[in-house]
């Protein structure tokens, strides 16, 4: 049972947080997206704004149940990117 990689907050008041997902399968597990850290590197849908920042109201992927494997093989970047230099 792969249990640990889907969670649901309902009760979130922004739940659903995207648009384009069905209640049943939107996935909160990866609510604040692990993938942001890598830039144009995250594999997601998004623009950046003017200012330079990372807008990601149109991507999907960490919401969707059957991407929790491709944010996890994505975390080797991820934790490179936190290692003290």
């Amino acid at each position: 049972m792969d249990c640990y990689k889907f969670v649901q907050n309902r009760d979130c008041e922004f739940f659903p947080c995207h648009k384009g997902i069905g209640c049943e399968e939107f996935n909160c597990l990866f609510c604040y997206c692990p993938l942001y850290a890598l830039g144009d590197k995250c594999g997601g849908n998004f623009t950046y704004l003017e200012n330079g920042i990372k807008d990601c109201s149109n991507c999907s992927i960490p919401h969707r149940r059957e991407n929790y494997e491709f944010v996890m093989s994505k975390m080797d970047q991820i934790m490179e990117l936190a290692k003290k230099k």
